[in-house]
């Protein structure tokens, strides 16, 4: 018994004390946790029965490896590109930092068969910040702007390279900047990839333990400052820097996901493996969910996820004989 309240506490996953009355009811809506016996069947799914599994809820494109993969984002950027040359009109895209195996495939490609990027207007999705909420050092790793400047801009021969003036970073300044740039006109493509949690950019799942989001508020999500998730920064710290947490950026600038998903196309990718491997089977199969924003693509009408063997893979789909309590036994 809560003294102060006088509710009746219970517990519920995450391990956060609520209200055992109405209310419990009416925050069950701002957060639909996903059923373990559901997540079970999608993740046993074989990698190679993903494609054309009759229970799919967005398009599905199942690659090789890495390699395999940049060549494919990279052709599919190419070819909105040209058609956007050959009709004359100014092409305006979600660009994002990853994944990494694109980059030399694209700029291998534009600057071979001369495809002109005048037209192209980007607009980078997201940036890192520090715990004050700026902008990191130049060289620090996840200094996003940093990385596109010498992997997706400087390779390219200046005579066709996106102007200046046309490259859109978010800044904490610039945020209504962005806004009304992006608001001008449709955006034509968005590029991007996913996060453990299926965050897109970086819209994360919501997990602040007293304010929780509706699939709407998700869906109209606006550019802005955020702290970022503790799971978020403990992937982030065991992909990059050996499990150093302490090193991965606390606060990010993202896009929101009204930007995002405003686009007339979506095209999603991920070669990183493991830790995208349950978030891809809750994006196929899951209904639309505030714990992972990827599942909102399912109610786009040109919206495609690619992925390589290993991401579409599962440990739980190549050991059936494992077993978990209230779930399979």
């Amino acid at each position: 018994m809560d003294h102060v309240t006088g509710y009746a506490l219970t517990f519920r996953s995450p391990r956060v004390a609520v209200p055992n009355n109405d209310y419990q009811k009416d925050n069950e809506a701002y957060m639909s946790e996903i059923n373990l016996k559901d997540l079970y069947n999608w993740c046993k799914i074989p990698a190679e029965e993903l494609v054309d599994h009759p229970d799919l809820k967005t398009a599905f494109k199942l690659v090789r490896d890495s390699d395999e993969m940049g060549e494919i984002m990279a052709r599919d950027f190419i070819i909105e590109i040209e058609s956007a040359n050959k009709e004359a009109r100014k092409i305006r895209a979600i660009v994002p930092c990853g994944p990494k195996c694109w980059y030399d495939p694209f700029t291998r490609m534009v600057n071979k068969e001369r495809v002109s990027l005048r037209n192209l207007i980007v607009f980078h999705m997201d940036e890192c910040l520090n715990w004050e909420g700026k902008l990191l050092a130049k060289n620090d790793p996840y200094n996003f702007r940093t990385f596109m400047e010498k992997y997706f801009y400087d390779p390219v021969s200046p005579e066709l390279a996106v102007p200046l003036q046309q490259r859109h970073f978010p800044t904490p300044s610039s945020i209504d900047t962005i806004r009304l740039r992006i608001e001008e006109a449709p955006i034509d493509i968005t590029l991007g990839g996913w996060g453990q949690d299926g965050h897109v950019a970086y819209n994360q799942t919501r997990r602040h333990a007293f304010n929780k989001i509706t699939i709407e508020q998700l869906r109209n999500s606006d550019i802005r400052i955020q702290d970022n998730n503790l799971d978020t920064i403990i992937a982030l710290g065991q992909r990059s820097f050996g499990a150093a947490y302490q090193f991965v950026p606390p606060m990010s600038i993202t896009l929101g996901l009204k930007q995002c998903l405003s686009a007339r196309k979506i095209r999603l990718y991920s070669d990183t493996g493991t830790w995208k491997q349950t978030a891809l089977r809750v994006a196929l199969f899951s209904k639309e969910t505030p714990e992972y924003p990827i599942t909102l693509l399912q109610t786009h009408p040109d919206a495609l996820i690619t992925a390589t063997y290993e991401t579409a893979s599962h440990p739980i789909s190549k050991n059936p004989e494992w077993e978990f309590d209230g779930v399979n036994v």
